[in-house]
């Protein structure tokens, strides 16, 4: 199973459109989603301040700010196939 964790923060464009995308994505993978807002925690602002949205696909860095569709699917399946 995939791990996906988008660090996204409330009032941000480009984090809607990652999770727009995810969201027409990710039921093509077997994939555990989950959706993190950094607003008001202090140590993921310090980590990650405006360079969001951040996705990690399995613990390691795959998308800042912005992916197409086939990047992502790409990425994931290479993920799958380990």
């Amino acid at each position: 199973m995939l791990e996906v964790v988008l660090y996204t923060r409330n009032d941000c464009e480009l984090c809607h459109e990652m999770e727009t995308l995810l969201t027409a994505e990710l039921p093509q993978f077997d994939a555990r989603y989950q959706r993190i807002e950094i607003d008001g925690k202090p140590e993921l602002e310090a980590a990650y301040g405006t360079e969001v949205p951040v996705l990690f696909v399995n613990g390691r860095k795959a998308f800042k700010y912005r992916c197409m569709p086939r990047e992502l699917r790409r990425r994931l399946r290479r993920e799958v196939k380990g």
